[in-house]
């Protein structure tokens, strides 16, 4: 039988996501939820997005930083690929993001005309 080899995390799974013992997030995660905040009123990323901005990370990892902190940011503001909402709010998000004046097609956004690029507030939305 062939001994097993115990491999290094990975890159994402390093970056620490999960709240610290206080309950606070780590560092990682309070880099994230910077991105986040810096969204515009109207304007949406992508999860990849994000920790492409970011330069690490993966749409999984920010996923999970905006699942266990996200209600200290404009959580609504960042979306599947497809351009929907997290599922278990695409109700509430679309609710809110509609008061925004984010552009919206059915139940998801027109990434074409929301996408922001991670420029000055405003700036221009990044083009596919």
């Amino acid at each position: 039988m062939a001994s097993v080899t115990r491999r290094q995390p990975s890159a994402s799974a390093g970056l620490a996501v999960r709240p610290g013992a206080d309950g606070r997030p780590t560092a990682y995660a309070r880099e994230v939820l910077d991105v986040v905040d810096r969204i515009p009123a109207g304007r949406v990323m992508t999860y990849g997005d994000v920790a492409e901005f970011m330069g690490r990370g993966s749409p999984r990892t920010v996923g999970a930083v905006l699942s266990g902190h996200g209600r200290e940011v404009p959580w609504q503001r960042v979306v599947q690929a497809s351009g929907r909402p997290a599922e278990p709010y695409l109700e509430r998000a679309l609710g809110l993001l509609r008061a925004e004046g984010c552009p919206l097609s059915g139940q998801r956004v027109d990434l074409v005309r929301a996408r922001w690029d991670g420029r000055a507030p405003g700036g221009p939305a990044r083009r596919p």
